[in-house]
């Protein structure tokens, strides 16, 4: 199955991005806390500079509300520090007012002249248990807000959890004029799918089976159908690449060498999405794997032992990981969002091995709006203006 979003000259190139432990999600061994790579604004800060050196498109900056650093604020130290890739920034619904949210992405967007995209998130806050129903909802209509800060002269909204009337949007209005920052989107209950095909730009999936996978995006491209829209797809995935196959899966056990079960499920339960549906079908991908933590060939489910959320690695030589991501290219997927373990060297692996075969983008604006003629944004500037 092939999902091909809006028409492009350039559906072989893709958005290869890496990922910045602000959570507390950096370890040498997993689940065995490391004073030098705690989340601290400088270890972060290091690993995104790493990242943009080895020419990565873009960055995720996590959000937690537990342990780590504020994404918004780490995103605007890194604006003056970096100069050709994006960010993308992690926002949860409904912690902030939408207008004063609207604002903070606007004011991010300038600092960063265009380089901004976000990860939209639907979750409890502390202390917080709310029905999915509700936090879908509230996502909805936080997103439609923002549409509007973003695109209109102003604010106008009258919804069940939030109602604004004739608010102006000057001091909302982002760097990027085409519709503000590319949304991506991560979730697998009906209302999530919903969420993202009415609204968001990029549906980001958790490593699985191919089968899986090609499901999932069936399923959200029904969704976006309904409501005239066209997305693009991603996979975030933890990545372990050597020059053999040997070389990467002895270091695979090395990392796992010494995790505590028990200390693990610790790690996952602490996390506020270690209830989702998401985070069961990686624990469900865990339990049919192999006896070496192995799914299918190159996908090893060993990282969610230690962690909740993205579960699961690459595991190979240059050329099988080059193999797995074609692969994903044929499905229809255009954006990658790799990690490892440590962050730093990991990404000079990768840089190093897989990156000169990448031919890579950001993607392009037109990306999941509404399918028009208009042509898309040439690939390769990593800015849209």
């Amino acid at each position: 199955m092939t999902i091909v979003p809006v028409t492009s000259a350039d559906l072989d190139a893709a958005e290869v991005s890496w990922f910045s432990a602000l959570c507390s999600d950096d370890y040498q061994f997993l689940g065995v806390p490391d004073g030098d790579l705690r989340s601290s604004w400088e270890h972060c800060r290091d690993i995104a500079l790493t990242a943009e050196e080895q020419g990565f498109r873009n960055i995720l900056a996590p959000s937690s509300f537990q342990v780590g650093q504020d994404t918004l604020s780490f995103v605007a130290g890194m604006a003056p520090l970096t100069d050709r890739m994006n960010f993308l920034a992690a926002i949860r619904c409904g912690e902030m007012q939408p207008i004063m949210l609207a604002r903070t992405v606007a004011t991010l967007d300038h600092m960063l002249k265009g380089r901004l995209t976000l990860n939209v998130i639907s979750s409890d806050f502390p202390g917080e248990v709310a029905e999915s129903s509700y936090r879908y909802k509230r996502s909805h209509e936080v997103v439609e807000i923002l549409r509007q800060a973003w695109t209109q002269d102003e604010i106008n909204h009258d919804g069940e959890i939030y109602q604004f009337k004739n608010v102006p949007t000057d001091p909302a209005r982002p760097y990027q004029q085409n519709g503000g920052p590319l949304l991506y989107f991560g979730g697998y209950s009906p209302a999530a799918l919903e969420l993202c095909g009415a609204q968001c730009d990029v549906y980001l999936m958790w490593p699985e089976p191919v089968e899986q996978l090609e499901q999932r995006m069936k399923d959200v491209h029904a969704k976006a159908e309904a409501h005239n829209r066209t997305l693009d797809y991603g996979l975030r995935v933890h990545m372990i690449v050597r020059d053999t196959e040997a070389e990467a899966k002895e270091y695979a056990d090395y990392i796992a060498s010494k995790l505590d079960d028990e200390y693990g499920k610790l790690i996952r339960d602490r996390a506020h999405d270690s209830i989702s549906l998401g985070v069961a079908h990686q624990a469900k991908a865990r339990e049919l794997a192999d006896k070496f933590g192995y799914v299918e060939p190159g996908l090893w489910t060993g990282v969610g032992r230690a962690r909740s959320g993205c579960g699961a690695a690459l595991v190979g030589s240059t050329d099988q990981i080059m193999t797995k991501i074609e692969a994903y290219q044929k499905m229809g997927i255009r954006a990658f969002i790799f990690s490892g373990y440590p962050h730093i060297d990991e990404a000079k692996h990768f840089g190093s091995r897989v990156m000169p075969n990448l031919k890579t983008c950001s993607l392009p604006h037109e990306y999941g709006r509404v399918p028009s003629e208009t042509p898309a944004t040439p690939l390769g500037t990593g800015i849209r203006k």
